[in-house]
């Protein structure tokens, strides 16, 4: 075990079990949800992705109202921000995002299961996202940062409604309740739901897993002389990290992103294997490479602009009720939308889908 392994890294690795557990077992996944929803009429998947926010939002919101973490610490609630970045960002992620056939979370839960593909996928996917946050492509990036920056009045949707008189704790809750109560109404209104045991467990499941992250980095690694970054779920930056990691580790200190990555291949193969789920699979052909390739490469750099991904913004940062994330998220659902519909649609490959 290496030696800075520390309580943060161990909920890291936990954290990330669990989720690679769920995901084999229910395919969480935005992609796969949407796709569902608008190509195939089949909405479960994506009333599970709203159950899981609807939980994610309340519990966090309840986390930072009893003070057990502060927000504000995390990137999500910065005092400045681009919304040209993170609106361009989450566009590129959205369509990488179809080309590559999943999400950088998805990928990792098929690496667990054998699938060789999105060991490329996560690959490349780190190494866009370390070229665009500290290598070639971080110059332009941080040149748009600078000419594009805004310092909003209000960073949060609560901050908002204080404006209109409410209180910060009243404002914090009636803004998760609201919109946490539309997105349980959605859910459940669709019977097929209401019978699919699994895919309510997943989605209550993903949404305590965001909460736990959240108690882990704010309040277990609250440690003024060695603080831990307050963050969750999230796999752009992290999967970046363990990329880095893996080649130099002396160099580096393990983090809960970087645990909670190897969690997730972690938990995914064991729960592969005890289901009897694992096997080896390839590339159909050189074209279903270089589209992968591409998908990686987009959402790693799209990620590292937007400052998260489908899990990093779409559970994570809109659990902190943060107005970038909204506008993050917006652009990867444009974004995907693009990839599947429309005149830049991705065509369907030959090859079974992975996700």
């Amino acid at each position: 075990m290496p030696s800075d392994f520390n309580v943060v890294s161990g909920a890291g690795l936990l954290i990330g079990f669990a989720y690679g557990i769920v995901g084999l077992l229910s395919g969480f996944c935005l992609l796969s949800s949407l796709r569902g929803w608008w190509a195939e009429g089949d909405s479960r998947l994506i009333r599970t992705f709203a159950l899981a926010l609807a939980v994610a939002l309340v519990a966090t919101q309840c986390l930072a109202g009893y003070g057990a973490v502060d927000l504000a610490k995390s990137i999500y609630l910065q005092p400045s921000f681009s919304v040209l970045l993170m609106f361009a960002g989450g566009l590129l992620f959205g369509y990488g995002m179809v080309l590559a056939n999943g999400c950088g979370s998805r990928a990792l839960v098929l690496l667990g299961r054998g699938n060789l593909r999105s060991f490329v996928v996560v690959i490349v996917l780190g190494i866009s996202a370390q070229m665009t946050l500290r290598g070639l492509i971080a110059p332009g990036r941080i040149a748009l940062l600078q000419v594009s920056t805004i310092k909003p009045a209000y960073l949060s949707l609560p901050e908002l409604l204080g404006a209109f008189g409410f209180g910060e704790v009243s404002a914090r809750m009636v803004a998760a309740l609201v919109i946490s109560a539309v997105l349980v109404i959605f859910a459940f209104a669709h019977a097929p739901f209401r019978r699919a045991g699994g895919q309510i467990a997943a989605g209550l499941a993903v949404g305590l897993l965001v909460a736990a992250g959240w108690f882990a980095t704010g309040y277990l690694g609250a440690d003024d002389f060695n603080p831990a970054a307050v963050t969750s779920l999230t796999f752009i930056a992290p999967v970046a990290d363990t990329v880095q990691y893996v080649m130099l580790s002396t160099g580096l200190t393990l983090n809960f992103g970087i645990a909670m990555v190897a969690g997730v291949v972690a938990g995914s193969l064991s729960a592969a294997l005890v289901t009897r789920r694992f096997h080896l699979e390839g590339y159909a052909s050189p074209r279903h490479m270089l589209r992968s390739i591409a998908g990686a490469a987009l959402m790693g750099s799209g990620g590292a602009m937007a400052l998260g991904c489908s899990i990093g913004q779409g559970l994570t940062g809109i659990s902190t009720l943060a107005l970038s994330s909204f506008v993050a998220v917006a652009g990867i659902l444009l974004g995907t939308a693009a990839g599947l519909r429309g005149t830049l649609r991705v065509p369907p490959l030959t090859a079974a889908r992975e996700v």
